[in-house]
């Protein structure tokens, strides 16, 4: 067999698997809403377009990145970064002290880049716990030594970490952008009703469950809402039957005798949300994976998983979905550290607030471009991402530096960024 050559049996069995999911009938016992049950549809009319820019919340938005690049002769260049962007009344606030009238937002660098050895690994470890958000969100955590979700010790942390570069510069990553949560959280701009967005979830491995629920529960107290929205998840697949129930029951039911706020009949739109059942994750995931565990105890981090509809897009019922991982603090008041997870699942919901931070999120997911995903994550995004372009950057400022010296010889510095691989 050709190498480059798929097997048609491969392709047939990921179709299939596919197909299963798409077409397997939805665990959802009803599209319409059962009253006191978080796991059924929750709808509410969007805030009208005209209004969204209406509100004295500032809406945080956290993102990072990571670029490498290494060579044949065992030298790497590489960077993480992470940072933030904040918007109020619909415009973006400054958040730094440059003086720069474009670059509003905040971010954070290292400042080691080169790797030719274990011995700078550590050092880019040892400078990121040396960044002051990161002290800061430690020194909050109380200093503990354990505190890695890699190893108990923090020696053993650091040569796991080390082992690997991408696994460093993604270590690296997650870390400061946990800390970026704390150091926003403490703005003297931040205040009660604002929203911190990131992507992904909030169930980090890097951090171990009984650390960083401690953030979960200090965000609740100073009603600062935390939560990360993402459209790529094994959860929409598996709720792929779940969102065409409910999007033929809008469609065809729903949409004609609900009590629209609205009176143009272009402009009326129906969102919902809902609690994505212990089943559905256990079938996304599996069962014994800790990320699909509720609670603050035996499992990672302190999200509890919702679906939303945020926007409608017609025939794109699943596209306009996403996955969001809100602070189970606000989402289950009573919750603690005693609880089981049969405890959690049968824990009041405090609906009212649920329903604020969903109705509050379509402010941010009407835009053209994303209908359907907060705006202020797409930008912050384009903020800290270290684009392509960042290895032929750095490669050439490197070479220029070296010129200057004029301590190599030419071919020497042309030989020292050979990629090889273009040769071939």
């Amino acid at each position: 067999m050709n190498p480059k050559e798929i097997p048609e049996a491969a392709i047939a069995e990921v179709a299939q698997a596919i197909n299963q999911k798409v077409n397997k009938t939805p665990n959802l016992s009803s599209p319409s809403t059962v009253d006191g049950d978080v796991r059924t549809p929750q709808y509410f009319e969007i805030i009208p377009f005209e209004e969204i820019d209406k509100s004295d919340r500032t809406f945080y938005a956290i993102d990072g990145s990571t670029n490498q690049r290494e060579f044949y002769n065992g030298v790497c260049i590489g960077m993480y970064a992470a940072g933030y962007i904040g918007y109020n009344n619909g415009k973006q606030i400054r958040l730094n002290d440059l003086d720069d009238p474009v670059i509003n937002g905040k971010t954070y660098f290292p400042s080691t880049l080169l790797i030719c050895s274990d011995f700078d690994k550590e050092a880019i470890f040892d400078e990121l716990l040396n960044l002051p958000p990161v002290k800061e969100l430690f020194a909050f955590l109380g200093n503990p030594t354990d505190w890695s979700g890699w190893a108990d010790d923090p020696d053993k942390t650091k040569r796991t970490i080390c082992k690997n570069t991408t696994t460093l510069y993604s270590f690296c990553q997650n870390i400061l952008e946990w800390a970026l949560v704390f150091e926003i959280a403490n703005l003297s701009s931040t205040k009660t009703g604002d929203f911190i967005l990131r992507d992904g979830n909030l169930r980090p491995l890097d951090i171990k469950q009984k650390y960083i629920q401690r953030l979960g529960k200090y965000l609740n107290k100073k009603g600062i809402i935390l939560l990360a929205i993402t459209k790529n998840s094994p959860i929409k697949l598996q709720l792929s039957s779940t969102f065409r129930a409910i999007d033929i029951y809008l469609q065809g039911d729903l949409k004609y005798k609900f009590q629209f706020a609205e009176t143009e009949e272009r402009k009326r739109k129906i969102c919902c949300w809902f609690e994505v059942s212990h089943g559905d994750l256990a079938e996304a995931y599996n069962e014994g994976n800790l990320i699909i565990r509720k609670g603050v105890y035996g499992g990672r981090g302190f999200g509890l998983y919702f679906v939303a509809r945020l926007d409608y897009v017609e025939k794109l019922q699943n596209y306009d979905w996403v996955v969001a991982d809100l602070n189970i603090y606000d989402a289950i008041p009573t919750v603690n550290e005693e609880m089981k997870p049969f405890d959690v699942d049968a824990a009041p919901r405090d609906f009212q607030k649920l329903g604020m931070i969903f109705k509050e999120l379509t402010r941010l997911t009407q835009e053209h471009y994303l209908l359907g995903y907060p705006y202020p994550l797409a930008e912050v995004h384009n903020f800290v991402t270290l684009k392509r372009d960042f290895k032929l950057e750095i490669i050439n400022r490197v070479k220029m530096a070296l010129y200057e010296k004029a301590h190599m010889e030419h071919v020497d510095i042309e030989n020292m960024f050979l990629d090889i691989h273009s040769r071939f």
